[in-house]
């Protein structure tokens, strides 16, 4: 079988790099592209040269730079609506990065994408268009519907869009028909809004953003310590003597991470890194709002030590240093934090067992390090008092992502490093509010709280589990997912096997994308489909009792007030509130909500979840507190409310993580510099040294040598997936870079198409985003 997606001809999901782009992701450009390794750090001028270019570019010097005065900035700002990393009290002011400005500035922009633009513009034609050029058209201005017969979208009135939802899902079957995927960046009002008409209509079909993402750290945390969150908070980051950080890219996925990093190393703190490519943010950076170092060029290090686990890899490190607290611990017991594990953990002795029996040869193997080299990590743990081990998605998005944070949680019980200050797990959330999403109530599982949620509401909620996001896109295709409404995002670009969820959204009989710009998904639609154009984060959101803020939950469960104060790009525009309210008095004609009192002030939404959601207690008086509030989590206290009632160690078996045919590589997709999710900035990649190319695929020299490939080659990239399905991209170009051999990297989504349906997690659902098997060949028909 094989499902090879030809990059050659501009489809939509594929284009070759030096061929008329039509259809591909990045901008348009005539000029060469080129490689030049980056010699600097991370952050400082490099950086502020990057905004001041968007800035201009966007028409908005001015109110761009003003922005950055109120961003992060407590009850009077605006929260960025880019990453999840959390405010810094001692710094509002300038606490912000290149990444947040720019997606600011984007949304921002003084561009417009009217009626008369797509008047203009059929939806054949639009998607021959770049992706770049697509969100580029500037921001939504009013309510669009597909026109079948003159292949445009046509205006629509906010009140017939809405009849037109009611109509279409009050029609179905079942309300299981029907799927409403979230991305991160939902405040939390319109997330609790949103799961509480759909759980009233009847379904759990609540995908999100994070069945990609960190599906796997919550599924862990929970299992070894029943939360699905971290529990380490900014404070622990600056109070630990060591901290580990694997599978991160701080300096494009976490720029305001560079700060925490470089504090840690200058107050004598080991910070050690953890990754297949070093990255420039794991070695030195310059941090803007140090106006001296500023100016002075001067550069503060990152990192004490940086390690290149093979692909996968995380979990044979972490056994290993596992295995040498062990060793340790025979000659001087006190390394064991005895008094803790005997209090407050279950499975020790099984999981010493397992960890004896697994030999250092093995450990070796897959993780890629030497003995040695695993040794020094060890060394730096045992050395701390108090250790803070934190993760991104080179850990999560592989089919052991699991039982890898879980170890992680091993490691960390060992010597007592949970529930102390200066200790802890800490996952790195991407985008801002995903976990906000999580904790007020979009998950496919039926909530803790859902009884709770049925009597303050009084509504009778589905008990069964809904369709998370792989069960989704698998639904659309064999017909049992008929309507689709997307809150945010371009799911058609996030999600893996980008032909097969193309299809499957075209399958339906509706698709409805809630969204503040053109993007792919608007035109990979339904029979019929509606764009409905929301309020940014920087915008005023003026309701009948007066202007509205919302709320956001940080990575470290921090809770804030963001106020936006722009006037919106269009009068048509309605917040995600207004906007859920509308689509739920539609679905729900007899519904006994209040909806529309809850879109007038916001504060009631915020009182009915203060009812609902435990944490919440009193949640409009907390929210008023400049830096707003932390949300208790019972196992920062000790407090485990697992069946055991203790903490659990894993005991899972060492993953094997090298393919069996030498001549497979693994390959994990990755965000470049000049890109958020899938909205791409530029087909610059300032800090791995590459412009003006985006169709590329890093590989380990040793590697390039072996297949005969020099450096700008075109190569044709095949992967094989679970079911024996085959696909394949043609004509990338192959850079060289520095990671593990047997191992490469290149963008998504353009490399989203080799990820097959099929390939997901048995442990988390998750798409194997970082776990590709690959044969990478030169292309015959550019060879010569």
């Amino acid at each position: 079988m094989s499902d090879d997606v030809d990059a050659r001809g501009g489809t939509a999901f594929g284009l070759m790099p030096d061929e008329p782009r039509q259809g591909g992701y990045g901008p348009r450009t005539s000029a060469a592209w080129s490689r030049k390794p980056y010699r600097h750090p991370a952050a400082g001028w490099g950086a502020a040269k990057s905004v001041g270019q968007v800035l201009l570019r966007e028409r908005e010097p001015i109110a761009g730079s003003g922005a950055m005065l109120i961003m992060n900035h407590g009850v009077s700002g605006y929260d960025c609506p880019g990453c999840a990393w959390p405010d810094d009290p001692g710094n509002l002011r300038l606490d912000i990065c290149e990444n947040g400005i720019k997606h600011v500035t984007w949304e921002m922009t003084h561009k417009r994408v009217d009626r008369q633009f797509f008047a203009a513009h059929t939806v054949a034609e639009l998607s021959e268009w770049t992706d770049f050029d697509l969100e580029d058209q500037g921001r939504l201005t009013e309510p669009m519907s597909y026109d079948a017969a003159s292949d445009r979208y046509v205006p629509i009135s906010w009140d017939d869009a809405f009849a037109l939802i009611g109509d279409e899902l009050r029609g179905l079957s079942s309300p299981d028909e029907a799927s409403f995927y979230t991305s991160g960046r939902l405040s939390n009002e319109a997330t609790f809004l949103y799961q509480l008409m759909v759980r009233e209509y009847g379904t759990n079909n609540l995908p999100d953003c994070s069945n990609m993402c960190h599906e796997a750290s919550g599924r862990a945390l929970k299992a070894s310590l029943a939360t699905g969150k971290g529990t380490a908070d900014l404070r622990d980051w600056e109070e630990c003597d060591a901290l580990f950080v694997l599978g991160v890219n701080a300096a494009s996925n976490a720029p305001r991470m560079l700060t925490a990093l470089s504090d840690a190393v200058r107050r004598g703190a080991q910070v050690v890194h953890v990754n297949p490519l070093v990255e420039v943010g794991a070695t030195r950076t310059i941090v803007p709002h140090e106006f001296v170092d500023m100016a002075l060029f001067k550069s503060t290090a990152t990192s004490t030590m940086n390690l290149q686990v093979r692909l996968g890899g995380d979990l044979a490190l972490i056994r290993g240093m596992a295995k040498v607290v062990f060793e340790a611990a025979e000659a001087d017991p006190a390394v064991l934090d005895s008094a803790f594990l005997r209090a407050y953990t279950n499975g020790l002795e099984d999981y010493r067992a397992l960890v004896d029996a697994t030999p250092w040869a093995e450990l070796v193997r897959q993780s890629g390090l030497s003995e040695e080299r695993i040794r020094d990590a060890a060394a730096v743990y045992l050395g701390s008092e108090r250790t803070v081990i934190s993760w991104c998605l080179g850990v999560s998005q592989h089919e052991h992502g699991v039982d890898t944070v879980r170890e992680i949680v091993n490691l960390l019980l060992l010597r007592g490093n949970v529930g102390r200050p200066g200790t802890g797990p800490s996952p790195v959330r991407g985008h801002s509010n995903v976990q906000g999403n999580r904790t007020c109530g979009i998950d496919h599982r039926p909530p803790a709280w859902t009884d709770r949620l049925a009597e303050v509401c009084r509504i009778d909620p589905p008990r069964h589990p809904g369709l998370d996001t792989v069960k989704t896109i698998r639904g659309m295709h064999d017909g049992t997912v008929k309507v689709f409404v997307g809150m945010g995002g371009n799911f058609v670009l996030a999600a893996p096997d980008t032909p097969y969820t193309a299809e499957g959204l075209s399958r339906c009989r509706l698709t409805v994308q809630v969204s503040t710009k053109l993007n792919r998904s608007h035109l990979v639609h339904g029979e019929k489909a509606l764009i409905l154009p929301c309020l940014g984060r920087t915008e005023r959101d003026q309701q009948a009792a007066g202007p509205q803020g919302v709320t956001v939950e940080d990575a470290m469960s921090m809770v804030h007030l963001s106020v936006g104060r722009k006037r919106p790009a269009s009068a048509y525009l309605r917040s995600e509130p207004a906007i859920i309210a509308g689509i739920a008095k539609a679905v729900l004609p007899d519904s006994g909500t209040p909806w529309d009192d809850y879109v007038a002030d916001y504060d009631r939404i915020r009182d009915v979840m203060a009812q609902v959601l435990p944490g919440f207690e009193g949640f409009n008086a907390r929210i008023r507190n400049r830096h707003g509030f932390r949300i208790p989590q019972p196992a920062r206290e000790r407090v485990f409310e697992t069946e055991s009632g203790q903490a659990e160690f894993s005991h899972a078996p060492l993953p094997d993580v090298i393919p069996a045919s030498a001549e497979t590589l693994v390959l994990q997709t990755m965000r470049s510099h000049d890109q958020w999710n899938t909205t791409i900035y530029s087909s610059n990649d300032r800090y791995r040294g590459v412009k003006n190319l985006r169709e590329l695929i890093f590989l380990n020299e040793d590697d390039m040598r072996a297949r005969g490939i020099a450096e700008g080659d075109p190569v044709d990239i095949r992967s094989t997936s679970k079911d024996g399905s085959t696909r394949l991209v043609r004509a990338f170009r192959a850079v060289p870079y520095d990671i593990p051999q047997g191992c490469a990297a290149g963008y998504m989504p353009e490399l989203n198409v080799l990820i097959g349906h099929a390939d997901f997690s048995a442990q988390s659902d998750q798409p194997l985003m970082k776990s590709i098997q690959v044969t990478v060949t030169r292309s015959a028909a550019r060879a010569a």
